[in-house]
């Protein structure tokens, strides 16, 4: 295809997009994706879009959530204008049609590779905002249960154990010890085993001793059995409340070791300020 077509297109693809106002979803509108991709004739680009359609449906998907009916101020030839029905199409949507479009027109072959391509760079922006959160959560933790350790350390005179509260909690959250959970998880003997915790865990074990923390100052605990005791009623809280939401803390999988998600998440960051147009790693 030649250079100067592909430009074109690209700039045609990207000033088309437009962004809901309420949630920032960027979509294109079908009536202009219809020119975009060389179809003069609306009924024939909607047999196209039924048979994305088609293929939303197959592959899983509600194709009310990628396909939703809207409507367009045309012009007419009078100066007047018109409204007519069109339909605000989501990334994978324009990606469906693409996909099932004449592969004989250039603009076709063209916006299956722009649409594959932007559907994959979304996938991955959508799995590193998952990683930042799940690494946030972590220095959360951490930060949660220095100040625990310190709390401990003021109102009792000493934090020696420490560890053993927090083993105490992990307990009664998993209904299992560290060690066992550990070893289910593959984790080292010398790592946390909160550096291998899915991010709903890092959130339910900080917001357990985030409590610890306000109860054993508010109540004036002044021995490290009342604070263990905190702590442990506070994760068994925290354990039903995801037990009624259907979560099992001792079920879920480990997730990857977060120093690693943290390294490769840095890396990406330096690639990205070097090629801001560059996709996200798939490592």
């Amino acid at each position: 295809m030649d250079k100067e077509i592909v430009v074109r297109l690209h700039a045609s693809f990207e000033d088309m997009v437009q962004k809901d106002p309420e949630s920032q979803m960027e979509f294109w509108l079908a009536r202009d994706l219809q020119m975009l991709l060389g179809y003069t004739q609306w009924r024939n680009f909607e047999v196209v879009i039924q048979k994305a359609i088609t293929a939303c449906e197959n592959s899983g998907y509600d194709p009310a959530d990628h396909f939703a009916r809207a409507r367009k101020m045309v012009d007419l030839g009078s100066g007047a204008k018109r409204e007519i029905e069109d339909i605000a199409l989501t990334r994978y949507a324009c990606y469906l049609i693409a996909q099932n479009g004449d592969p004989a027109k250039q603009q076709i072959a063209f916006a299956q590779t722009y649409f594959a391509v932007q559907t994959r760079r979304a996938e991955l922006i959508e799995q590193r905002l998952l990683e930042a959160e799940r690494v946030s959560a972590r220095k959360k933790l951490s930060t949660t249960e220095k100040e625990l350790s310190a709390v401990i350390f003021e109102q009792t005179g000493g934090n020696e154990n420490f560890a053993i509260i927090r083993s105490k909690g992990d307990q009664a959250l998993f209904g299992k010890t560290t060690l066992a959970m550990k070893a289910q998880w593959k984790v080292p003997d010398n790592r946390p085993l909160a550096d291998f915790a899915p991010t709903i865990i890092l959130k339910a074990k900080d917001f357990a001793t985030e409590i610890t923390i306000f109860n054993a100052r508010q109540h004036g605990m002044q021995s490290e059995s009342a604070i263990s005791c905190e702590h442990i009623t506070n994760n068994q809280a925290v354990r039903n409340t995801l037990l009624e939401r259907g979560i099992r803390p001792e079920t879920l999988p480990a997730a990857e070791d977060v120093k690693k998600v943290e390294r490769r998440l840095a890396s990406e960051e330096k690639k990205s300020l070097k090629n801001p147009d560059a996709l996200p790693s798939e490592e």
